[in-house]
């Protein structure tokens, strides 16, 4: 392999990427006013890891590239039944809260805006959600995240606990 090729190779990455937001953000000074751009981004691989990430800068594309590369460093494993979530769970950022309510298979994906993004991202099939509170998106994709952090299956309960799974109902 030629020393050019090592180093021009893009990374192979399978990621799914979703921008959830971009805000332009003006600073006024002396000579003017400036004006610079944060991006909100998810990123998942669509088998229970997800990420998010948020990008400054004073282009658009430079603010998405740095919010990718925080997503990409931020990323979580989730835990997951099927094609959905094991239980009910509140995930709360700030004054955002999110509900996420396990679905039966078939119902697909009932979220809005940015819960949805963060959703499809993961690779969950069949889920339920209701956004209360702030709507503000780095709010709501946050909120969710931390849900989607909480979760545990049954198996990994009676792990932690050191019994059998069997023995969880008791």
């Amino acid at each position: 392999m030629a020393r050019n090729e090592k180093f021009n190779r893009e990374p192979k990455d399978d990621l799914i990427k979703k921008t959830v937001s971009v805000n332009r953000v003006t600073k006024v000074v002396k000579g003017g006013r400036t004006m610079r751009f944060a991006a909100l981004v998810v990123v998942g691989d669509g088998k229970d890891r997800v990420g998010c990430g948020l990008g400054k800068a004073k282009e658009v594309p430079e603010a998405i590239e740095k919010a990718i590369k925080a997503a990409t460093k931020s990323m979580i494993t989730i835990s997951t039944v099927g094609s959905t979530i094991p239980h009910a769970i509140e995930g709360v950022y700030g004054r955002g809260k999110v509900k996420l309510m396990p679905a039966v298979e078939g119902t697909g994906v009932i979220a809005g805006g940015p819960v949805r993004a963060v959703l499809e991202v993961t690779g969950i099939k069949d889920i339920r959600s209701k956004s209360i509170g702030s709507n503000n998106p780095i709010n709501c994709v946050k909120a969710t995240i931390n849900g989607l952090a909480a979760l545990r299956t049954a198996e990994e309960v009676a792990r932690i606990r050191g019994i059998e799974a069997s023995d969880l109902a008791e």
